[in-house]
Parts: structure tokens; C-alpha cells; sequence
């Protein structure tokens, strides 16, 4: 339509040719012919004399190496839209890539700024996740969650959904010793000796092989005790009952005495009075809603109230490592993902960094996931966990729009090992979004050697049920 528009890009394709050292030469008078013969189904009206054998290696110079975006050829996956045309997208990202050895494990990093639709995308994707039977445990700050959440407990009557969150008019609450079926496996006992050798020391102080010998033996006899007897309710109370009665009573009568430098059991009672009943944290430990986290399949912990609380952070963060290890050690054949939101404030705990750690070398091997969310670059650097760990172990990397950091952008390609293609593939996003759809795009690299840019671009009903 436009003859110096044409000229334009017949010069910047000589040019192009020309820095492959190949000599270009422009057809003029045979041009309708290669017209026709370039249309789909007419090769075989292509001139002879137009073509010429050469070597494989200097022909496949000159294909193009890019392709036009493909849904995934599996029964699993995310929907995600072309960045170009607004075409629904069947995406795999998990499975597929593993298959095809692209990638060696399912872990994610996801990387935006505030603004980006980091949360947004997340909400897409954990969405999909669930509703293809994924068991799902979020660790959330800013109710980001909140809405998805509130949405599926509504849709399946109350049976799943679960939110725990900490308010002054309903404090977060929860129940460790309570399971639908009574089986208490070795996790599951140790997880709760953990707990209560976190609510007995503070962090400075030593625990010794026989605090945590004795713990454990209180734990499991205290389990069989509530097998025998199904008329005690499992719960903190019951247990710090059968401590102070039971178990004390028990130790003073052994032939073998355990003196009170070894186990000191009074300072033990002392020192947990405050979470039994009519104690400062009586709420922490006996919930009576009775919810066996197994079996739930959408679980979040909000956290931002109690990030800051001494007694209860490390509380819930034991508790929610035993929710997800319970369920990867159990459920054989599930999809399960451990997603943790803002992660430096999850990993301000001890307990949390080493958890996260060891969950992203294993969690391979039991069919699960682990996805760290966060919106500061400085969070990555400074954290030795997400910087040795969670980003070598992570073979899926999801950025979104990186603007805000365009100056500093070399620190995050240095230490994400990105390509220069890769990084102007996210530099490039949201730069050219077409004005007539609402969407914002994410750039997804799998393994480091296929990556692109897609768009989210979702339904109103989708948008009301995400947005925050």
C-alpha cells in the first residue's frame, strides 16, 4: 500500500542479509510468480531455476526460528492467551516440560513488581490448578487470596476453602492434634514434638536429647491414649492435662529417676500455661472446628497480621510446614503445590528459610510443587535461602512487567542466569498492548532454553473473583 514503506523494509532486509555475509539479490521481474508460489498448497509452482542445492548447515541459516505461539500437546496445564492475536492458549508448565527433559523439577519463581498483576496471574494460575485436582496450601500476606478462596468454600458448601487469618474478633486458630482418621504417622508426631518444643524454648534456647526424648514419648502416649479412649477431646488441653496429671505422675514413679536439670516438666507447664484454657493464647491450639487439613484441598494461611508476633510466627509456620509435608508424604499420586506469597517475610523465620529449603530439593520426588512469589529484587540478593536454593531449584521462572526496574535489570539477569533474547523478551513486556483488550502479559521460561511472553486475559466473572 505504501511504496516508501515497502522500499524501507526491502532495504532493512538486504541489510539483515548482508550481516550474514550473504549477497542479497532482488527478484523484479518474476515477482507475481513468487507471490503465488509462496501461497500455502502452491510449492510445487515454484521456478526451477529459482532454486539451488546447497549444504544443510548453510540452509538452516535461513529458516526462522521463531514460531508462532502453540498450545501444549497435554491433558494438563493453565490457559493463557497469544500476546499477539488474543488466541486462547492451552499452556503446560508443570508436566510437559519434565517429559520432554526441558526441565528437572516443577518448582516456580515468580518475580513482579507491586502493580504488575502478580497477584492477579497467581490467582489464574492456582485456579486451575485446584479445579484439575491440585491440593493447594498458600501462604499469603494481603488477603490476595481472600476472594478465590471465599469463592470455592462457597461452591463446595463449606467442605473446602479453608482461610485461616488472625483478627482481634476471631483469632487464628487450629488444632494439631486432631486427624478425621486417627493415624498419626512418624511426621505428623514429630511435627507436633516441634511445636511444642517451640512453644517450651525460645530460640536461644538448646533443646537436649533428653527434652526431646521425653517430649516424643509424652506425644505418642498421649496419641495411644486418645486411640483407647475416644471420649477425650484431642486437643492442647487434653494434652496439657495429661501432662501435668498423667505423664508427671508417671515420671516421679520410675525406677530410673530423671532429674529436673535433664526435664524439668514443671518449667515446661509453667512455661506453656499460657496457651491451655483461660490462658493469654488459649485460642491458639484448641480449635473446635475440628478440620483435618489432609483432606482439604484449598488452604490458605494469611500471615501479615502475625508476621511481627514472637509467640504465634513460629507457632503457625510449624504448623503449616506439617499441613504440607503431611500431605506430600500421604497422598501418593496427587498433584500437590506449596505457594508462599512476599516470601522474605515467611523467611524471616529460621524455621521457614530451612523448611523452604529442603522443601525445594524434595518435593520433586512426591509429585508437588513449591512457588515463591515476591516483588522486590532486593528480597532475592539478600536472602541466602531464595538466592542458593529456591532460584537454582527452580526451572520455571515467571516474570512479570520489570519496568520499574529497567536500571537495574543486569542484577536480576546476572543472578536468574537469563539469556540477552530472554531479557528483551521481558523488557518488552506490556510495551505494545493492544488499546481494544484488557490484559496484562507475563513472560514464562522454562529450564532456560524455551521462553515466551503470554498475555492474562480473563473473563469479568474470572476478573471479579481474582481482583483484590
Amino acid at each position: 500500500d505504501d511504496a516508501e514503506e515497502l522500499k524501507h523494509i526491502k532495504n532493512d532486509v538486504g541489510s539483515q542479509l548482508a550481516s550474514m555475509e550473504c549477497v542479497p539479490r532482488h527478484n523484479t521481474i518474476d515477482c507475481p510468480t513468487l507471490y503465488w508460489a509462496a501461497m500455502p498448497g502452491n510449492a510445487a509452482d515454484f521456478p526451477a531455476e529459482e532454486s539451488f542445492h546447497t549444504f544443510i548447515e548453510q540452509a538452516v541459516c535461513l529458516f526462522t526460528e521463531e514460531t508462532n505461539y502453540r498450545s501444549s500437546l497435554s491433558p494438563f496445564g493453565i490457559k493463557m492467551v497469544d500476546r499477539l492475536t488474543g488466541k486462547p492458549l492451552h499452556l503446560d508448565i508443570s508436566d510437559l516440560p519434565m517429559k520432554r527433559g526441558i526441565t528437572t523439577n516443577r518448582n516456580k519463581f515468580v518475580l513482579g513488581p507491586s502493580g504488575s498483576g502478580k497477584s492477579f496471574f497467581m490467582n489464574h494460575l492456582v485456579r486451575q490448578y485446584y479445579e484439575q485436582g491440585t491440593h493447594v496450601v498458600l501462604v499469603d500476606t494481603g488477603n490476595s487470596y481472600q476472594g478465590l478462596c471465599e469463592m470455592i468454600r462457597r461452591k463446595t458448601n463449606g467442605a473446602d476453602g479453608v482461610y485461616f487469618t488472625y483478627t482481634e474478633e476471631k483469632p487464628i486458630s487450629f488444632n494439631p492434634f486432631y486427624t478425621d482418621d486417627y493415624v498419626f504417622d512418624v511426621e505428623k508426631k514429630d511435627s507436633i514434638k516441634t511445636l511444642l518444643l517451640t512453644l517450651w524454648k525460645s530460640e536461644d534456647d538448646k533443646v537436649t536429647k533428653t527434652e526431646s526424648g521425653e517430649l516424643g514419648s509424652a506425644v505418642n502416649a498421649y496419641i495411644e491414649r486418645i486411640r483407647a479412649d475416644r471420649s477425650i477431646v484431642p486437643s492442647f488441653n487434653t494434652f496439657y492435662e495429661y501432662m501435668r496429671d498423667d505423664y508427671r505422675r508417671e515420671l516421679a514413679e520410675r525406677e530410673i529417676k530423671v532429674e529436673k536439670s535433664d526435664f524439668n516438666i514443671d518449667n515446661m507447664l509453667t512455661t506453656m500455661r499460657q496457651y491451655y484454657r483461660d490462658g493469654r493464647y488459649d485460642f491458639l491450639l484448641n480449635s473446635t472446628e475440628n478440620i483435618d487439613l489432609l483432606g482439604k484441598r484449598f488452604i490458605v494461611f494469611e500471615i501479615d497480621s502475625i508476621k511481627e508476633n514472637r509467640e504465634l510466627f513460629p507457632v503457625v509456620t510449624i504448623i503449616i510446614m506439617e499441613a504440607f509435608i503431611n500431605k506430600m508424604r500421604r497422598l501418593k499420586g496427587v498433584r500437590k503445590q506449596l505457594i508462599v506469597e512476599e516470601a522474605w517475610k515467611a523467611l524471616s523465620s529460621a524455621n521457614m528459610a530451612e523448611y523452604l529449603r529442603y522443601m525445594y530439593k524434595t518435593v520433586r520426588k512426591y509429585y508437588g510443587e513449591a512457588i515463591v512469589v515476591t516483588q522486590e529484587v532486593d528480597d532475592i540478593i539478600s536472602s541466602p535461602v531464595v538466592k542458593e536454593s529456591i532460584i537454582n531449584n527452580s526451572d520455571c521462572k515467571i516474570l512479570l512487567d520489570q519496568r520499574k526496574y529497567m536500571n537495574k535489570f543486569d542484577a536480576i539477569q546476572s543472578l536468574l542466569g537469563l539469556t540477552e533474547k530472554e531479557k528483551s523478551q521481558i523488557l518488552s513486556i506490556n510495551m505494545a498492548n493492544n488499546p481494544s483488550r484488557l490484559y496484562k502479559e507475563v513472560w514464562i521460561g522454562l529450564g532456560g532454553t524455551q521462553s515466551a511472553v503470554y498475555a492474562t486475559e480473563v473473563s469479568a466473572e474470572e476478573y471479579l473473583a481474582y481482583t483484590t
